[in-house]
């Protein structure tokens, strides 16, 4: 649907000026509101990363800062845990999903 819209929309310059428009603004909003939730509790990163995909979009330049963006979360959290404890992390993740669906399980066939 948005797809048939894009393209309809594309069909003139003013069409398409007001779609990227459109899509900057929406990106730039949601971008804007990632950034304010790296100092407020909430999920600042993943919404910094979904606008700027809806920028990455239309604007090169957006492509750009998200692939730069992307690297800097993941040189983050490398220094955030410690080289000799991932595995230790990783497993007990593991170990407290797997619990979570089995509990999840147990309690659906107790209902049903």
């Amino acid at each position: 649907m948005i797809k048939k819209f894009r393209a309809r929309a594309k069909t003139t310059p003013a069409g398409e000026l007001a779609w990227r428009i459109g899509v900057a603004v929406l990106g730039g909003t949601i971008t804007v509101l990632g950034a304010i939730f790296l100092i407020t509790p909430g999920p600042g990163w993943l919404i910094i990363f979904a606008g700027l995909g809806i920028l990455a979009s239309e604007f090169a330049w957006a492509d750009r800062a998200l692939i730069k963006t992307k690297m800097l979360a993941i040189k983050a959290a490398q220094k955030a845990l410690p080289p000799g404890k991932r595995r230790l992390y990783i497993g007990i993740a593991i170990v407290i999903v797997v619990a979570i669906v089995l509990a999840l399980f147990a309690i659906r066939r107790n209902f049903a």
